[in-house]
């Protein structure tokens, strides 16, 4: 049976075995074999890799495989440029929407309270997700492999074990999200923009101790919710400014 050497490189080593990271490793394969689908069947997503060396040659995921090929497999470069070799990934989405499955339910709340805009419905299947990416451009987040080895996912990130603090720090790192937060600019529920309301007009359904201490109102037009900064809002704050890495975040 024919195999191949394969590396792979920086945090692509999460996705293999202890014994095969950061170190060359000998891998069989059949026949008329892509580089994508043997570099998923050892256990990386395509979504996560940007660049494939082919014997010291940039190559694309549809590269058929050949006894003996040398195979270097990179992550995302964010310092280097690779410009005139093949970028695998995908052109950068123009507005940056994601689509979480049910794994990640807890990062969805603050993602939410930052202002990122999240589309989550635990009932969804795979497919059902992977659907609704393709339709409104949203990048999937996930801690299933298997979903980001989908052929059809074209944007895609896996959540990588940590607190709920450093995951939604490493997707905002990654993805360089830090001048698109509005913090508290959507509705933590149905995640649909909100907007400033006057007291007055939303008056009657106000809590009695809440009018005495509160002249600042938010409306959500998606589920008929009314937001107000209660007692909860500087626990919240405080995880802000630990994900943002600010030792005291100031609302604007």
């Amino acid at each position: 049976m024919p195999t191949a050497i394969f590396r792979f490189y920086e945090e692509l080593n999460d996705f293999v075995p202890p014994e095969r990271r950061k170190r060359d490793f000998e891998a069989e394969f059949k026949g008329r074999e892509s580089v994508k689908d043997r570099i998923e069947a050892l256990g990386v997503p395509h979504t996560e890799v940007d660049l494939i060396l082919v014997n010291g040659e940039s190559v694309d995921f549809g590269y058929v495989l050949q006894d003996g090929d040398r195979i270097s497999v990179y992550p995302v470069f964010e310092s280097l440029d690779i410009r005139d070799v093949t970028h695998l990934r995908e052109i950068p989405l123009r507005e940056t929407r994601f689509i979480a499955d049910i794994n990640i339910r807890d990062i969805v709340r603050y993602m939410r309270v930052l202002g990122l805009d999240v589309y989550y419905d635990p009932s969804l299947s795979p497919r059902d997700i992977i659907r609704i990416s393709k339709r409104e451009k949203r990048t999937i987040l996930t801690k299933s492999r298997n979903l980001l080895k989908f052929r059809d996912v074209t944007h895609g990130m896996f959540i990588r074990p940590g607190t709920t603090v450093e995951q939604i720090k490493g997707i905002i790192d990654f993805l360089s999200l830090r001048e698109v937060i509005t913090p508290f600019s959507r509705c933590l529920q149905c995640n649909n923009s909100l907007v400033r309301v006057s007291k007055e007009s939303v008056f009657d359904r106000i809590p009695p101790k809440t009018r005495a201490f509160c002249n600042e109102y938010s409306y959500c037009n998606g589920c008929d919710r009314i937001y107000w900064k209660g007692t909860h809002f500087d626990r919240i704050k405080k995880v802000i400014g630990e994900i943002l890495g600010m030792e005291k975040f100031q609302d604007a």
